[in-house]
């Protein structure tokens, strides 16, 4: 049950994590591809990586900062997998070809599918996975 002073209980937010130092052009990357708009940034105490950065984007929250080895006694992270984060769209096309058109890769090709959306999968330039889906446009 919801605590009235905290909001709703519910939902999910995906929460990032960028390697090497990028989740800065992460969020320029996001603001281009699929229209994120930046609610909020907090900087780490070096000045230069993200702490946390929360954007808004499809009508959701999507959460990311930058990685900090240094808590891990300075493992590495290893390349992101088994994820797919997905974006429910009314234009499948153009939210593609724009995610496209920004510099993300063409991972499943989007097509018309059996279940009746227009579906296809991008990967974006820190490898994390995206499938854009929405109704076949019918004639």
């Amino acid at each position: 049950m919801a605590d009235d002073n905290q909001g709703p209980a519910g939902g999910v937010t995906a929460h990032l994590t960028i390697r090497d130092g990028r989740a800065a052009e992460a969020v320029e990357f996001y603001q281009k591809a699929f229209g994120a708009s930046e609610e909020m940034r907090h900087l780490a105490d070096d000045g230069k990586r993200l702490m946390h950065a929360h954007l808004e984007l499809n009508g959701g929250s999507l959460m990311l900062n930058d990685d900090f080895p240094e808590m891990r006694e300075g493992a590495q992270l290893p390349p992101p997998s088994g994820t797919t984060l997905h974006l429910q769209v009314e234009d499948a096309d153009a939210a593609w070809e724009k995610a496209l058109a920004a510099g993300a890769i063409v991972k499943f090709p989007l097509d018309d599918q059996f279940w009746g959306d227009r579906y296809g999968q991008v990967e974006d330039p820190f490898c994390f996975s995206w499938s854009i889906g929405a109704p076949v446009k019918r004639e």
